[in-house]
């Protein structure tokens, strides 16, 4: 079935599915990054989180870090695009370090709910905040960013 322009939405609809999208996706990781960054809701902090993973403390403060600023970036508009790239890439290392070998199913551990931010992140990157974002307000280099 070909589309139709008739069910083709104006850009004040895109506009605000984008707005939606960025408010959903971002709350999640500025929880999460904030409860890593900061040990904040619980959270095991930058350490904690480095020691769950076997990995490096510093390790534990650039995933918390890429998660807050990549959720304040999406949040906002920001610089939404680097935010989503520090999204991406931490979803890929959520993905193949931790849910993969669970399979798909989130309430198994698996990867679903990782790939899905995944692929909003990759949305985002693509699609950019919209016009209800700050970036929008940036100077016109930035704006692409």
């Amino acid at each position: 079935m070909a589309s139709s322009p008739d069910f083709a939405p104006t850009s004040g609809q895109t506009n605000l599915a984008l707005l939606i999208i960025r408010i959903a996706a971002g709350i999640v990781f500025l929880y999460h990054g904030s409860a890593i960054l900061f040990g904040a809701f619980g959270g095991p902090g930058p350490q904690g989180f480095a020691a769950y993973m076997h990995a490096p403390a510093i390790m534990g403060y650039l995933i918390g870090l890429a998660q807050f600023a990549g959720g304040l970036a999406v949040l906002t508009g920001i610089l939404i695009r680097v935010g989503a790239v520090c999204i991406v890439i931490v979803m890929l290392g959520a993905i193949f370090l931790v849910h993969l070998p669970h399979g798909f199913d989130v309430s198994k551990g698996g990867m679903e709910y990782a790939f899905t931010q995944l692929l909003i992140a990759l949305a985002l990157l693509i699609a950019g905040g919209g016009a209800y974002s700050l970036g929008s307000r940036l100077p016109e280099g930035l704006r692409k960013l």
